[in-house]
C-alpha cells in the first residue's frame, strides 16, 4: 500500500509586488515522516512554511493538509498542525506550566503540562519564567507550546539556530522522538548535517524554485555518480566531534 500523503502542495506561488518568491513549486509530504525545506537566504523556504501554516495568504496555487485547504479552511488547518517559530516571544510573568495550559485553552482542550514538559526536557521548570530560560530551553519551550494541541504536523523554522553542538544534538533527538510518536514534521534548516541526520526526504529551494527533491542519501549519491569528488581528504572526524568529544554529550541548560 502506498503511503499517505498529509501534505499536499500544488504550483504553489506567493508575489510580492513584481517580485515572486515562491514559483509555483509542487511537493508532498508522507504521514509520520521528516521532511526537511533547504536552500540560502531568501530561497522562499521561510515563505513557503508560513503559507502552509495559515500565517501567509497563498497568491497561486493550492495546499491541503491532512485532506483540508489551507486557503479555503485556515482555521481547521490551525487546529491541526503545530507551529514552533524561528522567534517566539511569551509572556515574561507567566510561569511554564501557566503558559502551556494558556495555550491549551485556546485549542479547548485540557493538557498533562508535567509530562509535556517532561518530553523537552523541563520537568523542573514548570515554575519558572521564559526570561530565566536559556536559549536552548527557550526553544523546547516553544516546541511544547506548539504540541499542546497534539498536530498531525509540526512545523519547524530554523529550530536550532544559535544552539550549542550539545543542544543540537539534543534537539535533534527531541525531533527524532516527536516524529516516533506519529507526528509528521517539517522543518527548515540552514545545516545540512543537520538535514542528513533528521530528515526522510529533503526538498532544495533556490530563488523560489524547487531544484531538488529526494531522501538525502539518494541526492548525495547522484551526486558522487556524476563523477564529484572532493578536492580535500575527508577526514573521519571534524572539528565538532573533537569539541563534543572534550566537553561531553550532556545537555547543559546553566
Amino acid at each position: 500500500m502506498p503511503e499517505e500523503d498529509i501534505v499536499v502542495v500544488r504550483d504553489l506561488e506567493k508575489r510580492y509586488g513584481q517580485v515572486t518568491a515562491v514559483k509555483k513549486i509542487s511537493f508532498t509530504v508522507r504521514r509520520g515522516e521528516i521532511f526537511a525545506i533547504a536552500g540560502p537566504n531568501g530561497a522562499g523556504k521561510t515563505t513557503t512554511l508560513e503559507m502552509l501554516e495559515t500565517l501567509r495568504p497563498i497568491d497561486g496555487g493550492s495546499a491541503s493538509i491532512a485532506g483540508i485547504d489551507v486557503a479555503e479552511h485556515p482555521r481547521e488547518i490551525r487546529r491541526i498542525i503545530g507551529v514552533q517559530l524561528q522567534s517566539s516571544a511569551f509572556q515574561d510573568k507567566v510561569t511554564l506550566a501557566e503558559s502551556l495550559r494558556m495555550f491549551a485553552s485556546f485549542y479547548g482542550r485540557s493538557v498533562d503540562v508535567a509530562q509535556l514538559l517532561a518530553d523537552v526536557d523541563l520537568a523542573e521548570k514548570a515554575k519558572s519564567y521564559p526570561e530565566q530560560l536559556s536559549g536552548g530551553q527557550r526553544q523546547r519551550f516553544s516546541i511544547a507550546v506548539a504540541l499542546v494541541n497534539e498536530p498531525q504536523v509540526l512545523f519547524l523554522d530554523e529550530v536550532t539556530t544559535g544552539l550549542d553542538p550539545q543542544a543540537r544534538l539534543n534537539m535533534w533527538e527531541h525531533i527524532k522522538n516527536i516524529r516516533d510518536k506519529g507526528i509528521t514534521v517539517v522543518l527548515t534548516s540552514h545545516y545540512m548535517e543537520e538535514v542528513e541526520e533528521l530528515a526522510d526526504r529533503l526538498a532544495i529551494l533556490d530563488e523560489g524554485e524547487i531544484i531538488a527533491l529526494d531522501s538525502p542519501k539518494n541526492l548525495i549519491q547522484k551526486l558522487i555518480d556524476s563523477g564529484f569528488r572532493r578536492e580535500a581528504q575527508v577526514l573521519p572526524a571534524n572539528l565538532e566531534d573533537v569539541y563534543i568529544d572534550l566537553t561531553g554529550k550532556e545537555l547543559r541548560d546553566a
